[in-house]
């Protein structure tokens, strides 16, 4: 008995159902069935405009994707397994459906460059919703920035305490990140924006098409220039998930400081009920379960962009079978980071800052002796040597159980003439955070112009 595929025509037997299971992806690639079908009418049009299907060919064909389209869109479309793919799925019921006219369809294309076209259609979307749900997330930070404008915390390096800075140019900083992370995403897009329908398997096609029309009526920017390249590439993928990845990495971190945060220890944020949970056996706890989750999906991600690399190493041109596993692990890195942003923002937005216990931290550990240093370098002292007066003053302080600004003058002067009253005013938290005015310091002048410009990059009024 010969095969049913629509491929089938060279075979005199059936595909075994163990090979039919372990090869059909229609349980996963069915979601791109917008972009197939988009792709699909584009083609259509373009053929008949080049005399390659009749006017009465395109009308049936264009009916009958949209007939497809709606049984889809309503849950209705019955998707075979045995057709293998999505492709396959909407031509077999296009063919029911019309006839010849929807066998002529698969004129001067391949499954290879179709894949790549949806594919790459897909990601295009991807890339603007995921850029609107950083978008999100940058406003929840402004918002916040503005809101705790004024108040102080400590800084850290080494995860301890360093130096006090404003909260709000904490938060910034995670501002900054993520708006890297935006325009990476666009970058992104613009590079894959190359249309590769025409390439056919991988030799182009014979037939008198016209690539650019279809391109143009996708809204790519132009073609791809080599069909060998263009049916086994997947770079626009693998960078995609890449960019996936470093937004995974900077909400992860995020989420490690909220669960630091959080604790009794540092007690320096509030996590609203909604987005907590308790203990099934302890009554007084609240577990920031939210950020734990988002910290440990940073692992699928990374796992997602591993198991692209990997998939492409020593992959010989062009088409390969194994290109089939390429899209599990992007749909998965999509609907990770999609989910991730869209909490994230949520949990933010409800965000309580203990402000009173954030001053408090910075009060201990001798967190202005770079400022005392920096007192001394202005009054002529080579910086090494003002750190080594500062830290002897800072062991002073150690072993009498004391901070910086608890000494007296003449307490301060023992270590240096050349310091006088005026010191007090920077060894105090508030006179050290005012004090650093230069560009991207955390004085308050300059982070307010920070919050400032990012509330108008934001169109937050």
């Amino acid at each position: 008995m010969g095969s049913a595929k629509l491929w089938g025509g060279r075979f005199s037997a059936s595909t075994a159902a163990s090979v039919e299971a372990f090869t059909a992806s229609i349980h996963y690639d069915s979601r791109l069935y917008r972009y197939d079908i988009a792709g699909s009418r584009a083609h259509a049009t373009m053929l008949a405009d080049r005399g390659i299907l009749s006017g009465e060919e395109l009308a049936d064909i264009l009916r009958g994707l949209t007939e497809i389209e709606q049984e889809i869109d309503a849950g209705t479309f019955r998707f075979r397994r045995e057709l293998e793919d999505i492709h396959m799925n909407i031509e077999k019921s296009l063919v029911e459906r019309i006839g010849p006219a929807g066998a002529r369809l698969h004129s001067a294309r391949s499954r290879n460059d179709q894949i790549a076209l949806d594919l790459k259609m897909y990601l295009r979307d991807q890339c603007d919703i995921i850029g609107d749900l950083l978008t999100g997330v940058q406003k929840a930070f402004v918002v916040l920035a503005r809101q705790y404008l004024g108040h102080v915390m400590p800084g850290y390096t080494h995860m301890q305490r360093a130096q006090p800075v404003l909260v709000s140019h904490h938060l910034l900083a995670y501002y900054e990140m993520f708006g890297r992370d935006r325009t990476r995403l666009a970058d992104c897009r613009r590079r894959m924006n190359l249309s590769p329908l025409g390439s056919a398997a991988m030799a182009g096609s014979g037939l008198p098409i016209d690539r650019e029309q279809v391109a143009a009526a996708l809204d790519f920017d132009g073609v791809t220039a080599n069909s060998m390249d263009t049916v086994g590439d997947r770079d626009f993928a693998i960078e995609f998930v890449s960019c996936c990845t470093l937004v995974q990495l900077h909400l992860s971190r995020l989420s490690e400081e909220l669960v630091l945060w959080s604790t009794e220890e540092f007690s320096f944020v509030d996590i609203a009920d909604a987005f907590c949970t308790g203990s099934s056996i302890m009554p007084q706890k609240k577990n920031p379960d939210i950020p734990e989750l988002i910290r440990g999906k940073s692992g699928r991600v990374v796992g997602s962009l591993m198991t692209l690399i990997t998939l492409v190493k020593g992959l010989p041109l062009t088409y390969n079978r194994d290109l089939q596993e390429d899209k599990e692990p992007v749909f998965d890195a999509v609907d990770t980071v999609a989910a991730s942003l869209s909490i994230m923002a949520e949990l933010l937005r409800n965000l309580r800052f203990k402000t009173e216990r954030m001053a408090e931290a910075t009060r201990h550990g001798c967190m202005t002796a770079t400022d005392l240093a920096d007192y001394l370098v202005v009054k002529g002292v080579p910086f090494r040597e003002a750190h080594g007066i500062v830290g002897r003053a800072v062991a002073f302080c150690i072993d009498q159980g004391c901070e910086l600004e608890d000494l007296t003058i003449e307490q301060l002067q023992h270590h240096s003439r050349l310091i006088e009253e005026d010191v007090f005013e920077v060894l105090r938290v508030e006179g050290s955070v005012n004090s650093r005015i230069s560009t991207g310091g955390t004085g308050l002048r300059r982070v307010e112009e920070a919050v400032s410009l990012a509330e108008k990059q934001m169109g937050i009024a």
